[in-house]
């Protein structure tokens, strides 16, 4: 295990990487008026943030927040402008330390990684065992313990700057769903006493996650041993030769989750299939030699696609490319969908934006 990271804090408040925070801050974003009323006067601003982090009066604003309900309903949290550049500032230092003692075979928001790359890992599995556990975290970011997470950034950060400022921007979480749920040792009033959750959406939340369940990565791989595994955030697959070995994992992360991080696992992923019948995993339904789009994804995605067309009409580019499609056919290739990818663009309604110029 890599020793306890120092020396952050003065690359973390530098005024280049304030200013690349803000650049990666602003990706895809240039048009809203949050971001343009913050590049109106940036170094002015951005001085700003430089002095209230030095001084250490760096206070986190009111989060906007709203539910999305596809695939199932969820609270998202948007932080207002300045905050997502001091989330990615904060992370440009943090995000290197986390990933060197994350384990290999967790792929959530990692470069070179992601949703697809454990799709590859998955199969790869899924052609070595006969059998998979397909389990994940019952309502996993509003359960996440703030004192667990701050005591788990401690362990690998020896700034007390840094330390701080991750822990301004845990303490500013907004209230989450409401999750009862009781523990060894606690008593009546335990899950009142202890502040859980943290806003779906933030940077930062998604690599505090990540964090967040690597003692779980190393007690399944390391403790039990388990030779197949793959986690993306809290969806994550076992692979054994038996059936009474996979169930025996199954109590036993059931136990360890409970013990040391505070978390339940969803009571509706406790099944142990053959590989051969295949699983629905992060949206695809995977089997050891092909995949498929899950029904109820595709619908969505397809209406999705639909939506943008009808937005901002199907013109081509020079290529010949539907470029509203692209992201829509970029997802779909990682699974078998030739054939499902023509039948849906023939079917789009064609209708050109007049003012398209190439």
């Amino acid at each position: 295990m890599p020793s306890r990271a120092s020396g952050l804090w003065p690359r973390l408040t530098s005024f280049a990487n304030l200013l690349l925070a803000h650049r990666k801050a602003r990706r895809g974003k240039r048009g809203r008026p949050e971001v343009a009323a913050f590049e109106y006067d940036l170094e002015a601003n951005l001085l700003s943030l430089q002095r209230e982090l030095l001084a250490r009066t760096y206070a986190p604003g009111p989060y906007r927040a709203f539910t999305i309900r596809e695939p199932k309903a969820r609270l998202i949290s948007a932080a207002p402008y300045r905050d997502r550049v001091v989330h990615h500032a904060l992370m440009s230092v943090l995000e290197p330390v986390v990933d060197a003692r994350l384990a290999h075979d967790c792929y959530a928001c990692r470069r070179g990684k992601g949703s697809h790359s454990a799709l590859d890992r998955y199969t790869q599995y899924a052609r070595r065992f006969p059998y998979v556990w397909h389990g994940d975290i019952r309502k996993f970011f509003p359960s996440l313990d703030h004192e667990i997470l701050k005591g788990l950034l401690a362990r690998m950060v020896k700034d007390s700057a840094v330390l701080w400022l991750a822990g301004r921007i845990i303490d500013a979480s907004n209230p989450l769903e409401e999750v009862q749920a009781w523990f060894p040792g606690d008593n009546l009033f335990t899950p009142l006493e202890r502040r859980r959750g943290l806003p779906i959406g933030n940077l930062t939340s998604q690599w505090f996650a990540n964090l967040y369940l690597g003692p779980f990565d190393l007690y399944v791989k390391q403790a039990l041993g388990a030779p197949g595994y793959v986690r993306c955030c809290d969806d994550f697959c076992l692979f054994g030769e038996r059936k009474a070995v996979l169930a025996g994992w199954m109590l036993a992360c059931a136990d360890f989750l409970a013990r040391r991080l505070r978390l339940e696992l969803n009571p509706k992923r406790r099944q142990i299939v053959p590989v051969a019948c295949g699983i629905t995993f992060l949206g695809l339904r995977v089997f050891p030699e092909h995949r498929r789009i899950a029904a109820a994804g595709l619908a969505r995605s397809v209406r999705r696609l639909k939506g943008r067309v009808h937005r901002e009409g199907l013109s081509l580019d020079r290529k010949g490319r539907i470029p509203v499609a692209l992201p829509w056919i970029a997802h779909v290739a990682h699974a078998d969908t030739w054939g499902l990818r023509g039948r849906v663009l023939r079917r789009l309604p064609a209708r050109e934006r007049r003012d398209r110029r190439y």
